[in-house]
């Protein structure tokens, strides 16, 4: 349980947090031996949650996901109830993310919880990936399982979705369509309650120590639990990064953290109806952490004018990795609906397409972008696990290349980004893919857009189809070597290249 408040930002100053290599206990004026290693960071102790399951009155909002079953794996909803608190800063929240932070005011909430995980624990890897979801459209969005499910599912991970934010229970007047919790099923989630966003990372803390200690009711339903990720994309990736400068030093909650699509800034420490906190327009990953991050960025994620990402980049260190991948957008064809039910068998999703009608109800200007950011998804996920287990670092991922005011990308000679994480998409390229360009109606801007070249292009680029099969297999092959795609899934992309050709060249 928690310490009392007052008392627990006391302790946040005397603990050898990681704001503190080692410390002396101040109280007899003595000074360490400078033989003596450093102490252990002392960490606060995370609420214990009650878990319930919900009424058996409908199911879970579910957007065409694949037979979770034939894959060996099942999905169950709980409901997390309990006392969260609101965070208050200690010092100045400055860009470089050294914030000191206490709890401060309490209230009582009711959320829910969405997990996926092995049926058998013989499927399971040990690592549970947890996803702050996403309420960017008005309701829970599950990103970070769509782009990574394949990689999820293949390799025997548990995936646990948190509804942290206010919004994903009631949802909000702009909201793309009402899907908010109360809104799609009223009586099954009647006793939700949330108490607003000031509370939530406390909630995504509660949610990591019932996984790391479960207690009456265990959501993993037995798996052996060995590591904990936590994840967020997007509007969720700011509050991550909040979540990591100001909540993680508290509490060490989790292994490590997979942020994707962050913008320069953070979200607010606090926001109403508890006073405002807010946070610098641009902010940096605290260099003092215990436990690896890697931050997965796009083309639209990155330039002055777009998220304005370039003010925040910071050089790799061995607890940081930024991968910023050429030929990719914030949101995507694969992550917007046409990869929902791939399993990992078909080699279709490699495919660069045209589409610009989103789920029917969004409808944008051109083609959105169809580029690869599943698939370097997949290779952070298993990137991270790794780290984590093994202790291997990831490979640094070279900037994309942009202009000297930051405010273009710096192209080759058939359009695409020059610099980034490689992959086959830009370096045997089939379409100009941009993370940038797009209009339309809603959230169109942030999907990109995809130009396919001609077959005369392609002619010219590859000659025929042998040409252009081994240019690909040659750029995937370097992207394997270079370690941002695996091995399993470079074989789908090269077992679709002749498809590709004769998709542009001889339809």
């Amino acid at each position: 349980m928690y310490l009392n408040n007052f008392e627990a930002g006391i302790v946040v100053f005397l603990a050898c947090l990681p704001l503190i290599a080692g410390c002396s206990d101040g109280s007899d004026g003595r000074e360490e031996s400078l033989n003596e290693e450093p102490a252990e960071p002392q960490f606060l102790i995370i609420a214990d949650p009650t878990i319930t399951s919900p009424p058996p009155i409908g199911k879970p909002l579910n957007f065409g996901i694949f037979d979770l079953a034939a894959q060996g794996y099942e999905e169950e909803e709980y409901f997390f109830s309990g006392t969260a608190s609101a965070f208050t800063n200690l010092n100045e929240l400055g860009s470089d993310g050294l914030w000191q932070v206490e709890a401060g005011e309490e209230a009582d909430y009711t959320t829910r919880v969405l997990v996926r995980r092995p049926m058998e624990a013989a499927r399971f890897n040990g690592t549970v990936l947890v996803e702050w979801l996403n309420v960017s459209a008005g309701f829970d969005g599950t990103p970070e399982w769509d782009n990574a499910h394949v990689e999820i599912v293949r390799d025997g991970y548990a995936w646990v979705g948190v509804t942290a934010q206010y919004v994903g229970v009631y949802g909000r007047e702009n909201s793309v369509v009402p899907l908010n919790l109360k809104a799609i099923n009223s009586e099954r989630y009647e006793a939700l309650e949330h108490p607003g966003d000031s509370f939530s990372y406390d909630i995504f803390s509660q949610v990591a120590q019932a996984i790391r200690s479960p207690m009456e009711v265990d959501i993993l339903n037995g798996l052996g639990v060995e590591r904990i990720i936590g994840s967020g994309y997007s509007q969720s990736a700011f509050r991550l990064v909040t979540y990591v400068n100001a909540i993680h030093p508290l509490y060490n909650p989790f292994d490590g953290y997979l942020i994707s699509s962050r913008g320069a800034y953070a979200e607010r420490l606090a926001q109403e109806p508890q006073t405002l906190i807010e946070t610098p327009s641009v902010v940096f990953i605290r260099p003092d952490l215990n436990v690896p991050i890697l931050v997965l960025q796009s083309e639209t994620d990155i330039l002055r004018h777009t998220l304005n990402f370039v003010l925040a980049r910071e050089p790799d260190t061995d607890r940081l990795r930024i991968w910023e991948v050429a030929g990719t957008s914030h949101s995507d064809r694969y992550s917007l609906g046409a990869g929902w039910r791939d399993i990992g068998d078909d080699p279709s999703a490699a495919a660069v397409a045209e589409l610009d009608n989103i789920q029917g109800f969004i409808q944008c200007d051109t083609p959105v972008n169809s580029g690869p950011l599943h698939y370097v998804k997949g290779t952070a996920l298993n990137a991270m696990n790794v780290w984590i287990a093994e202790g291997v670092t990831p490979p640094t991922g070279e900037p994309l290349a942009t202009s000297d005011d930051l405010e273009a990308f710096l192209l080759d000679d058939l359009g695409n980004v020059r610099g980034g994480v490689r992959t086959p998409y830009v370096d045997a390229p089939v379409a100009i893919l941009s993370g940038l360009g797009q209009g339309g109606e809603s959230f169109c801007g942030l999907f990109g857009t995809t130009i396919l070249f001609s077959a005369e292009q392609m002619a010219s680029l590859y000659i025929d189809k042998s040409g252009y099969v081994t240019a690909a297999r040659e750029a995937t092959e370097a992207a394997v070597n270079a370690g941002f795609l695996l091995a399993v899934d470079a074989e789908q992309i090269i077992a679709w290249a002749p498809k590709q050709w004769d998709s542009q060249v001889s339809p």
